[in-house]
């Protein structure tokens, strides 16, 4: 008799269904795994055999053969241990046929005092087997708060190895940890910074605003000290709550990365992750051995943040190109190839020269027009076509610092409120699309959604032939003027909103 028991295995964000056979036969003792296992599934034999015995159930002296099927699909992780051991305990007769054996899902990785340890990608594998039709999925009680978030299939949370035994087997109930309440977790999240701290910069904000309404990328440019990466920081402050669906596909990401943990089990927050300029192009789109998610996936459906962005190797800047157009980037493997999404919005700050000081009214600029050329060229011309705003941010006077600090600036709360109305209108507008934001629209949608009266096309018009500005910036432009008409409530894209659409575009050489 061959035993099988059922248990997932990850690719990507993809759950694949692995049916674990087990046989156990006369001969001499021998531990086998087959299947396309790679060497943390063939090291499982060890830590199942010291589990089992110090739990009080040792393997018997006999051959023993696992089957990881499909044999096509490669086999990684120590997920494992608990569905093999599962398997082998139901041979040996100490676990007897019952319905959960049929109809669950089990993951988890042994100790070798038979307790389970907590693993990664558990969200995406309880989706997986949810959207299998499975009614049970038994998991370790670590992993329990992340996967409560799923609802339609029963969670069992597992300590250890001997409690799920005695569970199985009818002799013990077992613990139902409480749910994790998003709500609460929501009502507990502070931010520090506000954009009423800020004294001036209304430009600055205001194309932070229309950024954050309609998810388009954006640079800020201006000298060290005017407050730009202080802006950046705030920008998370007007940024709309995330929707359930949302929280779940983010956090899919973050517990494939391992980044999730009992003390934050689901990420709640918009993501705003900032790169340093050091890093690495596998870091930013993701791979290494284990083809990890990389900072593009990780800022999925939030911010992706690059401090000094002229200070990055132009090769670096170039692998984001793709991903700005797709929202997806694909992180292949000899064997496989894994598809993550990365839909964020781009927040660059960068020094207009080398020095820094081109546009500083106090400090004299040191650097000669080719060094400045040869600078803002590490910025390449379909790099700066897939930005949508590109606003200058001028250094704060210590006079106006003066004329400021009894006025009242626009509280992040005001702007947040609009920023929500926006996004609504759009929301409503593509329902029936697979898209969410303007920024996401296609040619054919700008054309549908987009269009303008006699007066604004002519203007347009002339401006692109004036700025010589490509196909994409003028999409890019209608894009950006839908967004302002929206923050507006306005049904027609009017000659202003694309006048200040034109007023964030960089002229094209």
């Amino acid at each position: 008799m061959i035993s099988k028991i059922y248990s997932i295995g990850v690719n990507g964000l993809e759950s694949d269904l692995i049916e674990i056979e087990v046989d156990i036969n006369n001969g001499l003792p021998n531990f086998t795994i087959v299947g396309l296992p790679d060497v943390s599934v063939q090291e499982s034999k060890e830590r199942i055999r010291s589990a089992l015995k110090s739990s009080y159930m040792p393997l018997p002296p006999s051959k023993i053969t696992i089957n990881l099927a499909p044999a096509d699909i490669k086999k990684s992780g120590p997920s494992y241990d608990l569905p093999i051991s599962i398997g082998i305990l139901n041979h040996m007769g100490i676990i007897e046929e019952n319905k959960y054996l049929k109809n669950s899902i089990f993951l988890g990785e042994l100790s070798l005092d038979g307790s389970l340890r907590g693993i990664n990608s558990i969200l995406p594998s309880v989706i997986g087997a949810k959207e299998m039709g499975f009614e049970n999925i038994f998991i370790p009680y670590d992993n329990y708060f992340e996967a409560s978030i799923i609802e339609g299939i029963n969670i069992f949370a597992i300590k250890n190895i001997k409690q799920l035994v005695g569970f199985l087997a009818g002799d013990r109930t077992l613990e139902i940890p409480e749910k994790i309440d998003v709500n609460s977790i929501e009502k507990n999240l502070e931010n520090k910074y506000d954009f009423s701290h800020i004294i001036g910069q209304t430009q600055a904000k205001r194309a932070l605003e229309i950024s954050a309404a309609g998810m388009h990328n954006i640079i800020l440019s201006g000298p060290p000290g005017s407050g730009k990466t202080l802006l950046a920081k705030t920008f998370s402050t007007i940024l709309p709550e995330m929707t359930l669906d949302e929280i779940i596909e983010v956090s899919k990401i973050y517990s494939i990365s391992g980044l999730l943990s009992k003390e934050n089990p689901i990420i709640i927050k918009r993501p705003f992750r900032t790169i340093h300029h050091t890093a690495s192009s596998i870091s930013i789109i993701g791979g290494g051995r284990n083809a990890k998610p990389g900072e593009i996936s990780l800022a999925h459906k939030g911010v992706l943040f690059l401090d000094e962005v002229l200070e990055f190797p132009k090769t670096v800047l170039e692998v984001l190109r793709q991903p700005l157009e797709d929202g997806t980037i694909s992180v292949n493997r000899v064997n496989s190839s894994y598809n993550y999404p990365a839909k964020f919005i781009l927040l660059g700050a960068m020094n207009p020269c080398p020095c820094g000081y081109a546009t500083d009214p106090d400090k004299e600029c040191v650097c000669s027009l080719d060094q400045i050329k040869k600078y803002a060229s590490k910025l390449s011309g379909p790099m700066v076509d897939r930005i949508d705003i590109m606003i200058e941010v001028p250094k704060v006077k210590v006079e106006d610092f003066a004329q400021n600090k009894n006025l009242k600036s626009e509280k992040s709360f005001d702007i947040l409120k609009r920023v929500k109305i926006a996004r609504d209108i759009q929301l409503k507008r593509f329902e029936k699309l697979k898209i969410t934001n303007n920024s996401q629209m296609s040619s054919n949608q700008v054309k549908e959604f987009c269009k303008l009266d006699k007066e604004s096309e002519n203007m347009l018009n002339s401006a692109v032939k004036t700025m010589n500005l490509s196909a994409r910036s003028y999409y890019k432009i209608l894009k950006l003027s839908r967004t302002i008409a929206d923050l507006e409530q306005s049904e027609d894209i009017k000659i202003n909103h694309i006048a200040e659409s034109l007023s964030y575009r960089k002229q094209d050489d």
